[in-house]
């Protein structure tokens, strides 16, 4: 590791404390390493019912929250949104694939205008590339930087607009769950039906849930936003140049940006204690960044320091409570091999929309039917035996370049059946069919590449990754064939339609369905 001089020097060229954010989240890492993981009491119950009810649905996280809230304020429903702070997007884009914004338009969020005027930033391809292997490169996937200040502002807009309340400045404290109702105290108290959790990874109705287990993993991220870089109109979405190092393999992420361009360094690891530090983390991408952009440190103006770290759980969050429903980063759906939220969101956008809104209409806000819109995915499953494959343990005996020896063979797979196999992968959408090919292909060409992967994953994870990918086939053949016959079932009361929908929608998804090229 290099020192954290580095660290100190950069970071103190770049307006606001990052250096006191980056150690305040380090801080909160170390915990997570230690295994004393904050244990908060943030939601209890109680039998007596509310008086009076003032809202339909309360919203707490208002950053992606405010998607869904826009759209049930649209619809009629007396809703709103709870911020810690004021609800600004950050000045870095949210990179995104064009098909992915659609969802947009479709929920009349954004008129054509408005969404061409959101975007930022667009590039022309993205390179893959391992160390010592040969270049891929792919059109129109997260080629577009989207500006959170622009979308969030016309999102605050239409919400206020359509009779929503938003509270800035309004923390989330504590809930109580009656039976007819969700009291919410965030220094003032509201009432609502429905308490839906958009708080993220860190939510302490989560992380009471959790009861301080350690997650299964955790994605650690660091980069910045400079200036100086040599013109590129392209960038990386996939990108390795050195062998594994401190049991961890550093994987790169470059995009153009509106002011500069942004730079990632992510790794994939455990919750370990010798793991190492956000700011560890950040000085070892200082030290690499040169020979990867081919740049000198001194010629660059930093604009923005990036850093975080995404744990994942392979479990899947069971809320115990009725009327409380978690979305986004909070619902624990999102890839372990994602470390953004939004692109997530917008897969997801219209499935949630519509589910909250049947779920109210017939007022099935019990744990047991809210927990459909948080159905098991069998094609997000799926990638847990990547993500291990691309790790390594602290005491595991892996050679040098063997993530990247497999991480090489399993790409130039995908490349050579195409685009429909590979882009859906690019946008954490696994397919049945095309995940079938790249692991056959990839066994019959490169068996030496993947035996050494079954002593890395483990037997345990690599029988697990089997249902899964059973699971897969079966739901791909039942998104295939049940919409048809489900079609013809409008005799069903609401209340059975909203099951039957929720149950396709499961089958949908969790084949990979709603992607679109």
């Amino acid at each position: 590791m290099a020192d954290s001089s580095s660290v100190e020097s950069i970071l103190a060229q770049i307006p606001g404390n990052a250096l006191g954010s980056l150690r305040r989240a380090d801080a909160l890492w170390q915990r997570y390493r230690s295994g004393k993981i904050p244990m908060p009491i943030a939601v209890q119950t109680s039998s007596e019912l509310l008086d009076a009810i003032d809202l339909d649905v309360a919203i707490c996280g208002g950053t992606l929250g405010i998607l869904v809230g826009c759209v049930l304020a649209m619809r009629g429903w007396r809703v709103a949104v709870l911020e810690r702070g004021i609800l600004r997007g950050r000045d870095q884009e949210w990179n995104i694939s064009r098909s992915e914004l659609d969802v947009l338009l479709d929920l009349e969020l954004l008129t054509v205008n408005e969404l061409e005027e959101a975007i930022a930033t667009q590039f022309d391809a993205a390179r893959i590339c391992f160390n010592g292997s040969p270049e891929f490169w792919v059109k129109d996937v997260l080629n577009l930087g989207v500006d959170p200040v622009f979308l969030l502002d016309r999102l605050k807009a239409k919400f206020l607009a359509a009779g929503g309340r938003l509270l800035e400045q309004t923390a989330f404290e504590r809930a109580i769950v009656h039976p007819n109702g969700v009291t919410i105290q965030a220094g003032q108290t509201l009432t609502a039906r429905l308490l839906i959790d958009a708080m993220g990874y860190f939510s302490p109705i989560v992380q009471q849930i959790r009861q301080g287990k350690k997650p299964d993993s955790i994605c650690l991220v660091v980069g910045t936003c400079a200036e100086g870089f040599p013109e590129s109109k392209t960038g990386d979405l996939f990108a390795t140049f050195t062998p594994l190092q401190n049991q961890c393999q550093y994987f790169w992420e470059a995009f153009p940006a509106r002011d500069g361009r942004t730079t990632y360094l992510f790794t994939y690891l455990d919750a370990h204690p010798n793991r190492p530090s956000l700011e560890e983390l950040f000085a070892d991408y200082l030290r690499l960044l040169p020979d990867y952009q081919g740049v000198a440190i001194d010629s660059l103006t930093f604009k923005r320091a990036l850093f975080g770290f995404f744990p994942g759980y392979r479990s899947r969050l069971r809320m115990p409570w009725n009327r409380i429903l978690p979305i986004g980063d909070s619902s624990g759906q999102q890839s372990p091999l994602s470390f953004g939220g939004f692109g997530a969101m917008m897969r997801h956008l219209r499935r949630l929309s519509e589910g909250i809104d049947e779920a109210l209409k017939v007022d099935l806000l019990d744990r047991s039917a809210l927990a459909l819109l948080q159905p098991y995915q069998p094609n997000l499953a799926v990638t847990w035996l990547f993500q291990r494959a691309m790790s390594a343990k602290m005491d595991q005996k892996v050679t040098d370049d063997q993530i990247n020896a497999l991480l090489a063979a399993v790409f130039q797979e995908m490349s050579r059946l195409g685009d429909p196999v590979l882009k859906p992968f690019l946008q954490d959408v696994v397919q049945f069919s095309g995940l079938s090919q790249t692991m056959l292909w990839t066994a019959l060409r490169h068996f030496d590449r993947v035996l050494p992967v079954i002593p890395q994953v483990g037997l345990p994870l690599l029988i697990g990754w089997l249902r899964h990918y059973a699971s897969l086939g079966i739901y791909s053949g039942l998104d295939a064939v049940v919409p048809a016959i489900a079609s013809r079932l409008t005799h069903l009361s609401p209340r059975n339609q909203y099951y039957v929908h929720r149950w396709l929608d499961a089958w949908h998804y969790g084949a990979g369905g709603d992607y679109h090229g």
